[in-house]
């Protein structure tokens, strides 16, 4: 016998699904095939796992529901697990640029099924920057000269926005299609020491730390200040956003590693909150930060014991609690174990959402679950490991040499499959090292410093697979 129930208390009842179970849901009959397809649960899922959803509309891509929104781009994130060496396309090309002003994506529109999907970097030299197409290799958009050297850049792939700040201290938006700017402001900061730009449910922001420690907030797209709070009493140095940007934990390495960890609403509505509201974790010595992907309050630190030069990881949860009126933040020690003498120091780590730490030494690829019992190991000797890319579909190991290897977390189990190695096509001319490496759903892109050569941007961009 069927047991109908009102349509209401079922969406309720779906609304605490994943994605594999609405679709178990969906095969029961047809009226909750209707339920369990509803654009309502499966924007739910989409805005879960991709904050940028939150500003997205169906019809500018070319999609008619969010449930066939959620499908395509779980096809596209598992895009480089399926593909082979032989799908993609290699592209080189010189670039320069000041300071901390390096190559970013500017548009990531994502590998499709028909290939026409298309990745672009923005990049800066000198006084002017640019935009290129990675799998052509070809400049698509240049702005005007600049009064002053541009020292810092960020972009915002999502409204293929870059913000620059040049040596004279001016912050600049420039939407990547037009010659003029779209904002600019000067004389609100001293010596900027850090930029970055985040799309937030609040909206789209940039975030700007200055020699005194103090962090400035602008809405963009006007670079309206939203709030400025002093930090530290010196220059903020590191800024890790949590998946959905809940949280973000600042660094300052000056005075032994000062840290805090801000609730962002507290920043971007500072209208209603008597002050922002933070905490400290203390933990000395922090070489690397990572937020656990998916999980919005879970952060793991790597730090170094000395004299002993013994590396170590502490994982927290963080969680917002209210006393009286007042609104406080507490970070509990959820897990913490080190590294064994023999086991090395890391250089790079990463987190997956299934709580397994994977980092990498000189030689080896290690990975552990987040109380240190070791789970796998690869060795790399006599090739070293220079970059190390984590994400909740894959790792990316960057060789001495230039070559990527590409693995994939396991589905049903805690460990890494390798999936193929990306051979540096142009090793004979490699002669500096991997300073940054980046990755979207079509491209994986290295930037390296050939000094005394210019810096060279290669690109490899993946082409349709099955």
């Amino acid at each position: 016998m069927e047991i109908h129930l009102p349509s209401v208390p079922m969406m309720e009842i779906l609304s605490y699904l994943d994605a594999y179970s609405l679709l178990q849901a969906a095969q029961v009959n047809k009226n909750w095939n209707e339920l369990a397809s509803s654009d309502v649960l499966w924007r739910k899922l989409c805005q879960k796992r991709w904050l940028y959803c939150y500003m997205f509309t169906l019809p500018l891509h070319g999609l008619e529901t969010w449930k066939q929104f959620f499908f395509n781009k779980t096809w596209q994130e598992h895009a480089k697990t399926r593909a082979k060496p032989e799908d993609f396309t290699y592209k080189e090309f010189p670039v320069e640029f000041e300071f901390r002003a390096h190559p970013w994506y500017i548009s990531r529109h994502g590998l499709t099924r028909n290939g026409q999907g298309k990745s672009a970097v923005c990049m800066t030299s000198m006084n002017r920057i640019s935009t290129w197409d990675i799998h052509e290799g070809a400049m698509t958009w240049e702005s005007p000269k600049q009064p002053s050297y541009i020292v810092w850049m960020t972009t915002l792939p999502e409204m293929q926005i870059a913000v620059t700040i040049d040596m004279q201290s001016t912050i600049k938006l420039w939407d990547c299609h037009n010659k003029e700017v779209l904002a600019s402001k000067t004389g609100l900061f001293f010596s900027c020491k850090l930029l970055q730009s985040e799309f937030t449910k609040d909206g789209p922001i940039v975030l700007v730390g200055d020699a005194c420690g103090n962090l400035y907030i602008f809405r963009i797209p006007d670079l309206h200040l939203i709030s400025k709070v002093n930090v530290f009493p010196y220059s903020i140095d590191e800024l890790y956003f949590s998946p959905q940007k809940k949280w973000v934990f600042l660094i300052g390495h000056r005075l032994n590693d000062l840290t805090k960890v801000f609730y962002m609403s507290s920043l971007l509505r500072p209208s209603e909150f008597s002050a922002p509201v933070s905490t400290v974790l203390e933990v000395p010595l922090i070489r690397k930060v990572f937020w656990t992907p998916r999980r919005e309050d879970r952060i793991t630190l790597m730090s170094l014991i000395l004299p002993e030069n013994i590396t170590k990881f502490d994982t927290f949860d963080m969680k917002l609690e209210g006393i009286g009126n007042k609104v406080t933040i507490q970070g509990y020690l959820t897990a913490s174990f080190s590294l064994a003498e023999d086991e090395g120091t890391p250089d790079h780590f990463g987190v997956s959402d299934k709580d397994v730490i994977v980092c990498s030494t000189r030689f080896s690829l290690l990975l552990f679950d987040i109380n240190g019992l070791r789970l796998q190991t690869f060795h790399y000797c006599p090739e070293e490991i220079w970059r190390l890319w984590v994400d909740p579909v894959h790792v990316i190991v960057t060789c001495d040499a230039g070559s990527l290897d590409i693995y994939a977390w396991e589905k049903r189990s805690l460990l890494l499959r390798k999936c193929y190695r990306l051979r540096n096509r142009n090793y004979q001319q490699m002669s500096g090292y991997i300073i940054k490496t980046l990755c979207d759903d079509m491209s994986i892109i290295s930037v390296a410093n050939n000094s005394p050569k210019p810096c060279c941007l290669m690109a490899y961009t993946l082409n349709v697979c099955s």
